[in-house]
């Protein structure tokens, strides 16, 4: 291997700051927001709505969704070394990772009710292969249907603009949001709640551009043009009254009498979106335990078979077959989502499940290791299914640290009253 020395150092030394040499029309277009986005529609303002479709999408996205190989009854073997798990993992494009990737499209499907995920680049044209590798995804939006193609508009990298293309059915994963009845119908739940929210806008916006909405019932009666002159001056009177003045009063005459208005509307619309707010949340499984985080493991798995893994198993069975052949499929390739099944338990129930699934030959002493932040064991039988207490001779390879494997590291009491730091070698 090639050493630089400190002369080659200095001579070769980069700074961020000195580009100065890049024209700037060489670069393409600029933009001040990103441009590869698919612009939120009418969920974009509302902060109820949008905290809701926050919080479903990064758990979706939290769940890795992979490229597998399966067994012929469907239970899964290994994640598979391919250009799919490539963008899925790591880089579906230069604009994002995959995690942010999976949480654009949740998004984007909650506003539109269905997407297409589109292969804007391979190694073979899709059009006319019927295998190819994926090097590249984006999130689109389908703006025609027709019966072998559908009209997508999709971000382009080359132009730096939003283009539409029409593209088979068959080479793009379109994507239905299994929540179509709550979230998109037209008298759905949501879009109810919608509009609920935007009459509740326009009544501040009413309060605080000094809009009254009150009636004025005059010691007069108006009939004829003249009197109804006559009414017209009194109001622009009062009016005239509280744009001079800097706290806005006016005074009235002691024989008319003013009938408030807006008032009673808004209070029946705030108890509107009380009561869709709790439908909604009702229908997603979402209690208010699950928006603060501080739900039980029935809660959460009650929301999670509600709101989340319909849109997991509509995602990866949508990539499944867009992406992989018959063939494929046939040879056990599926696109699936992996949950980790220790995620919202607490540690100490970590450890009893763990030992458990030891004994009962559930899972290798190595794939427990991990589970804790441990590194595997050198020793073999450590990645072999075996009872612990049948088989002592096997070493140190128990959660609860009985054997004599040298430097396999700590038991799993002492690991969770580590701070995480030292586990990871940073202290």
């Amino acid at each position: 291997m090639e050493v630089i020395g400190l002369r080659d150092r200095l001579q070769h030394a980069y700074n961020a700051f000195t580009g100065k040499d890049i024209s700037r029309s060489t670069l393409g277009p600029s933009y001040t927001v990103r441009a590869d986005r698919l612009a939120l529609g009418w969920t974009a303002d509302k902060s109820i709505i949008s905290s809701l479709f926050n919080m479903i999408a990064i758990d979706v996205s939290a769940t890795p969704i992979r490229h597998v190989d399966t067994a012929q009854n469907g239970t899964f073997i290994g994640i598979r070394r391919s250009a799919l798990n490539d963008c899925l993992m790591l880089e579906p494009n230069i604009d994002q990772n995959g995690r942010a990737f999976i949480q654009d499209a949740v998004l984007s499907l909650f506003d539109e009710g269905v997407i297409a995920i589109v292969p804007v680049e391979s190694d073979l044209d899709p059009r006319t292969n019927n295998s190819f590798d994926i090097k590249q995804l984006r999130v689109g939006r389908i703006t025609q249907w027709f019966p072998e193609n559908v009209e997508v508009e999709v971000y382009n990298q080359a132009t730096s603009n939003k283009e539409r293309v029409i593209l088979p059915k068959r080479t793009v994963a379109i994507i239905e949001n299994p929540l179509y009845e709550v979230m998109n119908k037209p008298n759905s739940t949501l879009k109810r709640l919608s509009r609920k929210l935007s009459m509740l806008d326009l009544a501040d916006e009413k309060t605080y551009t000094g809009k009254l909405d009150i009636i004025i019932q005059l010691p007069y009666v108006v009939k004829t043009e003249a009197m109804r002159q006559r009414a017209e001056n009194r109001i622009q009177s009062i009016e005239d009254q509280l744009g001079k003045g800097g706290h806005g009063i006016a005074y009235t005459d002691g024989s008319e009498k003013i009938t408030q208005l807006n008032r009673p509307a808004e209070n029946n619309l705030l108890d509107q979106i009380k009561f869709l707010t709790a439908e909604l949340m009702s229908r997603l499984g979402i209690s208010e335990d699950v928006f603060k985080g501080t739900a039980t493991e029935i809660v959460w798995t009650h929301y999670w078979n509600r709101a989340v893994e319909p849109v997991l198993s509509a995602l990866a069975d949508g990539m499944s077959k867009a992406f992989l052949t018959k063939t494929a499929r046939t040879q056990g390739q599926a696109v699936q989502y992996i949950r980790d099944p220790f995620k919202n338990v607490p540690p100490s129930q970590i450890v009893t499940s763990l030992d458990t699934m030891l004994r009962d030959q559930v899972i290798t002493p190595n794939e427990a290791r991990t589970r804790i932040g441990l590194p595997p064991s050198p020793n073999e039988q450590a990645d072999q299914l075996q009872n612990p207490n049948i088989n002592p001779q096997m070493g140190d390879t128990s959660l609860d640290g009985e054997g004599a494997v040298e430097d396999s590291g700590p038991d799993v009491q002492s690991v969770l009253s580590t701070p995480m730091s030292q586990l990871k070698g940073e202290g």
